[in-house]
């Protein structure tokens, strides 16, 4: 009981504090600069805080000030000390020529600790085996097809239908809702061979899709505070610890059921749940824990990264085709032109081949996700001490946090027309795709633990965004404010309304 009275005290004082400086700060004129004040006890934090409803832009502007990396100074008594950077350089050094020095670690796997033993926390032998087990599923002479069917299947059946209903209805929809809502059918087919349908004309509300949205508010919190403040939250499960609860419980109530009918259904059929099964059995990871328990972290993880990630490129896609209607002419006349549609005016479902065809709409994707990578931050920390291309020293352990969104955003990465949307930059003199560095575009990770669903990923994105733009005509809601929400995964804050019309073609 001292304990807990001592750390209630504790982060009441702290608190205190921080609005005590908080108001100084709004009182008084600022210096011309971005870089936090060092305060004595409080280190960098009050600025932070102050700034956390745009914390994603409020580094990106001190990194750019700073020269892409920064050394962060938290209070003196909560280990919060840390180095951020978004140079490519240093991503170069940390996710690929060092990559063995920076396993994601017990403090990666404290915080994310939903995630259990899935391939996100996994380091080493473990990691190995998620990517292996992975590769040889999407390898296999099924996927592709299983692939191109499921996601057909989901835009006739659901997709379609609702997008047709809010158009006909004439109000206003919410374009990121139906993107998460597709994914989570999506993904859920793939991996666990389950059709939620939530994706469906009435928009049911389904605990377990509507909790990610919670975890990767919880997620980016625990990467700002100390850890005894978001450890005592969940402790008296209150504020977004409360909700990182609830949701853990969703997807509990909603993946453990589902695992037991599958194993009683025996071992034919095509889908990732059934090769970890047999992969668990055949590496013999009984170390781990009880099968279940392994499924349960791995589907979990699989379904997080299929998910939260495409549907948000794809809401920020549409964001900024509204802004450049150019953009979206250009794209059209290309779906037209290469699907062969000019003819008959009639739509059709392509293939996975014929997608490779849409090159300008694969640079508009690559630009929404240089601009707003769906993963804004990664956390590392080396397990030797290190020194980084940019000069910094690390100790050992010490926390490294890599900011995607802000390499991005820098003018000494992309140029002084970084913050444009052009898809002619990824458009080579051939006319083919121009690739550029992971360490310089670090959407999809870099190094060895580069997503290997980036292929998948942007089959589906073509297959979504071509339909959408062929059938209808897209229009904001007036007022309606689009901004980055302050969260792990980079979705809209407040969500993205638009109205709906049928085009004439």
């Amino acid at each position: 009981m001292a304990i807990f009275e001592y750390s209630v005290i504790n982060f009441l004082f702290i608190t205190l504090i921080i609005i005590f400086l908080s108001v100084v700060l709004r009182s008084r004129n600022q210096k011309n600069t971005s870089v936090p004040t060092n305060w004595p006890v409080l280190g960098m934090l009050p600025r932070i805080l102050q700034n956390s409803h745009r914390i994603h832009d409020f580094v990106t502007e001190i990194l750019s000030e700073l020269g892409g990396t920064f050394e962060f100074k938290g209070p003196w008594f909560c280990n919060m000390d840390m180095l951020v950077t978004c140079d490519p350089t240093n991503i170069h050094h940390i996710f690929s020529r060092n990559f063995s020095n920076y396993p994601k670690g017990p403090e990666f796997r404290k915080i994310f600790e939903i995630l259990g033993d899935g391939i996100f926390n996994a380091d080493f032998e473990l990691w190995e085996l998620h990517r292996r087990t992975t590769l040889s599923f999407m390898a296999h002479v099924k996927f592709y097809s299983l692939l191109e069917t499921a996601a057909w299947h989901k835009v006739e059946t659901g997709l379609l239908p609702v997008l047709d209903h809010f158009s006909e209805q004439g109000v206003d929809v919410d374009l990121q809702d139906i993107f998460q809502r597709f994914t989570f059918d999506s993904i859920c087919k793939l991996v666990l061979d389950y059709d939620s349908r939530s994706l469906s004309i009435d928009l049911p509300y389904i605990p377990s899709e509507k909790a990610f949205n919670d975890v990767i508010e919880a997620l980016l919190h625990r990467h700002v505070l100390p850890e005894s403040i978001w450890k005592l939250q969940n402790w008296l499960r209150i504020g977004k610890e409360r909700k990182l609860i609830e949701a853990w419980k969703a997807f509990d109530e909603f993946i453990y059921p589902i695992i037991d009918l599958s194993e009683g259904e025996g071992k034919d059929g095509f889908n990732l749940l059934k090769s970890f099964r047999k992969a668990y059995e055949v590496n013999n990871v009984s170390c781990l824990g009880d099968s279940r328990d392994f499924l349960r972290d791995t589907a979990l993880s699989l379904m997080f990264a299929g998910r939260d990630t495409t549907s948000t490129c794809l809401t920020w896609l549409f964001w900024l085709l509204a802004a450049n209607p150019s953009v979206e002419m250009t794209i059209r006349d290309e779906i037209e032109t290469e699907l062969h549609l000019k003819k008959d005016k009639k739509w059709r479902f392509f293939n996975v081949e014929e997608s490779h065809k849409l090159i300008y709409l694969h640079g508009a994707l690559c630009e929404s996700l240089r601009l707003f990578p769906p993963v804004a931050l990664e956390h590392k920390a080396p397990i030797r001490p290190d020194i980084l291309p940019s000069g910094n020293y690390l100790h050992q352990n010490s926390r490294v946090i890599v900011s995607f969104y802000s390499t991005g955003r820098m003018e000494t990465v992309w140029g002084n027309n970084c913050l444009e949307f052009k898809p002619e930059r990824w458009i080579s003199p051939r006319g083919g795709i121009k690739h550029e560095p992971s360490y310089k575009f670090p959407a999809f990770n870099a190094g060895p633990r580069t997503c290997l669903g980036k292929e998948m990923a942007f089959i589906q994105m073509k297959m979504v965004a071509a339909t959408i733009m062929y059938h209808y005509n897209i229009e904001l809601v007036e007022g309606h404010a689009v901004s980055p929400r302050d969260s792990i995964i980079l979705q809209a804050k407040h969500g993205f309304r638009v109205r709906l019309s049928k085009r004439t073609v």
